[in-house]
């Protein structure tokens, strides 16, 4: 019931929050056949997400991803719209005669077009742009390293239909670049669905992936929403070790452990998941979603690295982000323990970084 519950919010916002944004937008537009256009236009745009979400079994590839796109990347443009036309309604309990500016106007059309326009193009080369994060990290005298351990650590890929093998290639350059020890993928590699990845042949990209030791992951809770068992399967045809509250010492150097993602409730606590291993070896672990860091470090973790948070991925989200986590993006240690949650090389939905930055991690250990 209270998934029932939540969907029926989530609809009623969006359907409200679609009527209230074009109900505004068509009252600045003096021209009564462009009202027509733009609220045909909406349509298009606040159905695609549904078309492409239910009706995914009956249309190709192409269609079903370009409809995608459309209904994810408005929903990022529609949230804009509903803070500035919010903004401009509680301005007009105030002297400035801000309704003169919002009725019939084709100047306030133009310059709202314009000024939109501007921030989400930057927001889609902010998001192309991926930020290179580099970090070293020093091992303390009781643990010890022959030589140093290089990672490549990248999280929230979303492959799917939004972002799809073209992309994947050139993230596959960029982690073989570093010519990496070891390649870890902390969740969320899969999107929503599983379908488009495999079409797309993925499994057949991610085995270029080069490294010394070989490719880790963990499941997000992406991977459960895709189908947790197949996307598993997937992993292993990919060549991919996921660690399933799991851990493997790594060329007798260092211990990698994997968690559960949160969304499982019967999940291995750190302290079980660990309970083996010699402590004169340091361990990673990858714990998809950043909640409860005090428990890596309670259990003598030496690194965390987490995602989940995209940073919020668009402002204003990224402040709530900042107030749900203790640590939403970034560097942080805690006692002895290091913790990196990374914004992600990918993303969901629309392909837009307003305040953020999409980035893959390059970690020496020594």
């Amino acid at each position: 019931m209270a998934k029932i519950a939540f969907i029926l919010t989530m609809l009623a916002f969006m359907l409200g929050s679609n009527f209230y944004v074009f109900y505004k937008i068509c009252r600045i537009i003096p021209a009564p056949a462009l009202r027509v256009v733009v609220i045909l236009l909406g349509v298009i745009l606040v159905s695609s997400f549904f078309v492409a979400f239910f009706f995914r079994g009956f249309l190709s590839l192409a269609i079903n991803a370009t409809l995608y796109k459309w209904g994810t990347s408005w929903f990022f443009i529609m949230i804009y719209f509903l803070i500035f036309f919010l903004i401009a309604d509680l301005l007009k309990l105030t002297p400035f005669p801000v309704a003169r500016f919002l009725h019939h106007n084709w100047f306030s059309f133009g310059v709202i077009t314009f000024l939109f326009s501007v921030i989400f193009v930057i927001g889609y080369i902010r998001y192309q742009h991926k930020e290179r994060v580099e970090l070293t990290i020093h091992l303390p005298e009781e643990l010890r390293l022959d030589n140093p351990v290089k990672i490549v650590a990248l999280s929230d890929l979303h492959l799917g239909y939004a972002i799809g093998n073209q992309e994947l290639e050139k993230w596959v350059e960029l982690i073989n670049r570093e010519n990496p020890d070891i390649v870890l993928l902390v969740g969320d590699i899969i999107d929503n669905f599983l379908s488009p990845v495999i079409e797309q042949r993925m499994d057949v990209t991610f085995k270029k992936i080069k490294s010394k030791y070989g490719v880790f992951a963990v499941a997000g809770n992406h991977e459960y929403f895709s189908g947790i068992e197949e996307s598993k399967q997937f992993f292993t045809q990919c060549g991919i070790t996921l660690l399933s509250d799991s851990m493997m010492l790594i060329d007798n150097a260092f211990y990698l452990a994997g968690r559960e993602d949160k969304i499982n409730p019967e999940r291995k606590t750190i302290q079980d998941l660990c309970r083996d291993a010699n402590t004169s070896k340091p361990i990673i672990l990858m714990d998809h979603q950043p909640y409860h860091l005090e428990e890596a470090a309670q259990q003598n973790i030496f690194l965390q690295l987490s995602g989940h948070t995209h940073d919020g991925q668009f402002w204003p989200v990224s402040w709530l982000t900042k107030w749900m986590y203790e640590k939403s993006h970034g560097y942080l240690k805690k006692g002895d323990t290091h913790y990196f949650i990374t914004s992600g090389i990918g993303i969901w939905g629309g392909k837009f970084r307003i305040g953020t930055r999409s980035e893959y991690v390059v970690m020496v250990i020594q």
